[in-house]
């Protein structure tokens, strides 16, 4: 009887799906402890934020999606094939025209670090596909889990129509149980043929992937407070003028650093719980 327990789960621990989750349980540990995942709790997101990171997702998914279309029926990516439950792109182009405009693509940008990761997704199509599907189900399983949670406090904290405009990201109309498709997606996974060198790079790659969504929120947070700190300061005189009708000098410089200080603090205590919060979906696989 032990003995067949133990060869059980050594088998368990042979599946891919099951070695993937063992091998960043440790990645996903740090992202969950995090302060800024329990601040986003609280509702602590700007849309300009929001819309910061569901462009960075635009040109991930656009690349992804693109490698997942020249790789449909390469053997080490065809069984997770799943274009109509999974695929974001289109998605996210209603998302940001709904935020941005009909213009939308004239106005959002690529920052080097989400460069970074799309230029890995494409190396990875085109020169080791038996390493996408790393890519593939860090990203679309953790939408399917943490991004729904997301979706909720986005939603409220955001003052978003009940009917889903600007949550395309997160609805997956053709997907009408999630819980039993992650196990079917997990199912075909384990079917995917490798010998034990190449599930190791899978296993490897799924680390990477992680840490390449880490860098993206890292620099979107950087770019976020930039932004917030320039407007600010452009706005500082402004607030001088006022501030000097009602108080003397010496008062208004106090309370105008006093204000710079809190107005610097809140977009970057925002900004940290947002990225927590997709890092979170990022990883939400591992609660389920």
């Amino acid at each position: 009887m032990e003995s067949s327990t133990k060869q059980h789960t050594n088998s368990s621990i042979w599946e891919l799906s099951e070695a993937l989750k063992e091998a960043t349980k440790e990645v996903h540990q740090q992202a969950e402890d995090t302060e800024f995942m329990r601040n986003f709790q609280k509702g602590q997101v700007s849309l300009n934020e929001f819309k910061l990171v569901m462009s960075s997702l635009y040109f991930v998914y656009e690349a992804l999606e693109e490698e997942i279309e020249y790789n449909k029926e390469n053997p080490v990516f065809s069984p997770v094939y799943f274009p109509l439950e999974l695929h974001r792109k289109a998605a996210l182009e209603q998302d940001l025209e709904y935020f941005y405009g009909p213009q939308w693509r004239g106005k959002i940008t690529c920052p080097k670090s989400t460069k970074n990761y799309v230029d890995r997704l494409h190396h990875v199509g085109h020169k080791e596909p038996e390493l996408l599907v790393a890519h593939a189900y860090t990203r679309y399983l953790g939408d399917l889990s943490g991004g729904q949670v997301l979706k909720k406090i986005a939603q409220k904290a955001l003052q978003l129509p009940i009917t889903g405009e600007g949550l395309a990201f997160f609805t997956f109309d053709y997907v009408t149980n999630a819980t039993k498709f992650k196990q079917l997606y997990r199912s075909r996974m384990n079917s995917i043929e490798m010998d034990k060198a190449s599930k190791q790079r899978v296993l490897e790659e799924a680390k990477t992937a992680f840490l390449l969504n880490v860098k993206v929120f890292e620099e979107l947070q950087t770019l976020s407070r930039q932004s917030q700190n320039d407007h600010f300061r452009s706005e500082l005189p402004k607030l001088r003028n006022r501030v000097s009708k009602d108080v003397n000098v010496g008062e208004s410089i106090s309370g105008t650093q006093s204000s710079e200080k809190l107005v610097f603090s809140r977009p970057y205590l925002r900004w940290s719980a947002v990225a927590g919060c997709l890092l979170l979906a990022c990883m939400g696989l591992y609660m389920f």
